[in-house]
């Protein structure tokens, strides 16, 4: 099984239907903060619905469309990223992420956000990685700018949560941007 060490005691590997139960207690845990970012958090309640989010997953990773991974610290889920779309033939893919407040302020989203867009671009060659994120998320495009990533524009009023529109800022990383060395990622 695929898995990546993040350091301090986490590490970052799939997350599928079997860990239903897992997710759901993570959800549980993270949902007041996760929820007005990531459109699912609000839809996985229960074992039932945690087992259809990452089944969802799991076939869109057997399509090679989309993939699912969970940060663990310490032996407890408390995060993960996922691309959300990955179109290898276009050459573009859309990385998302979260975490709950116990494992916020450690630098484990950017790492493995940097595991995943290196994979992204080096191994399976895609030519872009999109960051998406609403403009009062500013944890979220602190770590885009920590990639390296460049603000494209913003999309106004194109997410709705709870009946109100939100802007949402798309930021990017194509191959052959200089990326800022591992050392100026520590420092932030």
């Amino acid at each position: 099984m695929f898995s990546a060490e993040l350091g301090d005691g986490a590490e970052l590997r799939a997350l599928e239907p079997w860990q239903a139960e897992e997710f759901i207690a993570h959800m549980d845990r993270a949902r007041a903060t996760v929820d007005p970012w990531i459109p699912w958090a609000s839809v996985s309640t229960d074992l039932e619905s945690a087992r259809a989010t990452l089944q969802r997953y799991a076939d869109l990773q057997a399509r090679d469309a989309g993939r699912l991974y969970g940060i663990w610290l310490d032996g407890t889920l408390v995060g993960g990223c996922m691309f959300v779309a990955f179109d290898a033939k276009a050459g573009v893919a859309e990385l998302g992420v979260w975490l709950e407040p116990a494992g916020q302020g450690r630098g484990l989203i950017t790492r493995a956000a940097r595991l995943l867009v290196d994979w992204a671009l080096q191994t399976r060659g895609l030519h872009r990685v999109e960051w998406r994120c609403r403009p009062d998320n500013t944890a979220s495009s602190a770590v885009a700018r920590r990639l390296g990533m460049r603000l494209d524009g913003v999309l106004r009023e194109s997410y709705p949560f709870r009946g109100v529109r939100h802007d949402t800022e798309v930021w990017s990383l194509v191959a052959g941007d200089p990326r800022r060395p591992p050392e100026a990622l520590a420092e932030q």
